[in-house]
């Protein structure tokens, strides 16, 4: 069923979420796909394409968090364990502005799905302590790498005191997930509006981005006006950069124009279904 909780704004049925993706590559891994296109030679270390990634931390994430403050707009900022030990300042810095500091895995090239059991809870287990010791904080909420857990997941996760993550594709509004007897809160992560697939990826321009939202914030009342979570996902080391955060500032503005929709982060939703 299609039925918004209480607490969900009258008239608003599209709850737009802000998602800043501060990722991280532990050695000698480095992100698989980047702006040079070619893939090297099996074995090589790809020193461009993790000097790329490394303007996320660097240059990328401060420039958003201060553009996000500026806009007075929250997100959740979905942070590699290997980020954050290696740049605990930013990680401070986005808590104590407000902003919610997700878990998204020790490093983007250790997938939970590849993990033995005891990987798995020792990984989680380590973005947990790095959190808390740069964040101040448990976090509440999680992401895998690639956006892809084992079957184990989100029991660990409830064990491991989680309330939520978003490692969910089959639905447009959250319901919880239970695994050995806890329960977490499935999170719909949508990837319309996403710099990673649309840009990177695909090779679109980045208005791409703001047009692709656009056509589904004004469309909206043709689909009916149900209630549903749409996200607009920036990668810190892709849409940090001016042309991304250009697309970002306008694509806020235009979901301020829009009376049927609310910014909002998936922390502030979850805590709806609770």
């Amino acid at each position: 069923m299609n039925v918004a909780p209480v607490g969900w704004p009258a008239h608003k049925p599209l709850a737009i979420s802000i998602n800043v993706m501060l990722e991280g590559w532990a050695a000698p891994d480095a992100p698989g796909i980047g702006p040079m296109g070619n893939p090297l030679k099996p074995g090589t270390i790809d020193l461009q394409a993790r000097s790329w990634a490394e303007y996320g931390a660097k240059v990328g994430a401060w420039r958003l968090l201060d553009l996000l403050d500026r806009e007075e707009v929250r997100a959740v900022f979905y942070t590699s364990g290997v980020v954050a030990e290696a740049y605990p300042d930013l990680v401070a810095a986005i808590a104590e502005r407000g902003h919610c500091v997700a878990a998204h895995g020790w490093s983007q090239g250790t997938l939970p799905a590849y993990l033995t059991p005891e990987a798995e809870a020792e990984d989680i287990a380590r973005c947990v302590a790095i959190i808390e010791q740069t964040a101040g904080h448990h976090p509440s909420g999680w992401l895998s790498p690639r956006c892809t857990p084992s079957a184990r997941t989100t029991g660990l996760l409830a064990k491991a005191g989680f309330r939520w993550h978003a490692d969910t594709f089959d639905s447009d509004l959250p319901y919880p997930l239970t695994a050995e007897g806890r329960t977490v809160i499935g999170m719909p992560f949508t990837m319309e509006v996403n710099d990673m697939p649309l840009y990177v990826r695909y090779g679109n321009e980045p208005d791409a981005f703001t047009h692709t939202l656009g056509k589904i914030v004004d469309g909206w009342r043709r689909l009916g006006s149900p209630s549903a979570c749409l996200d607009i996902t920036v990668h810190a080391h892709v849409f940090g950069r001016p042309y991304g955060a250009l697309a970002l500032l306008d694509s806020l503005s235009l979901v301020r124009r829009a009376g049927h929709c609310w910014l909002t982060d998936h922390e502030r939703i979850a805590r709806l279904y609770e």
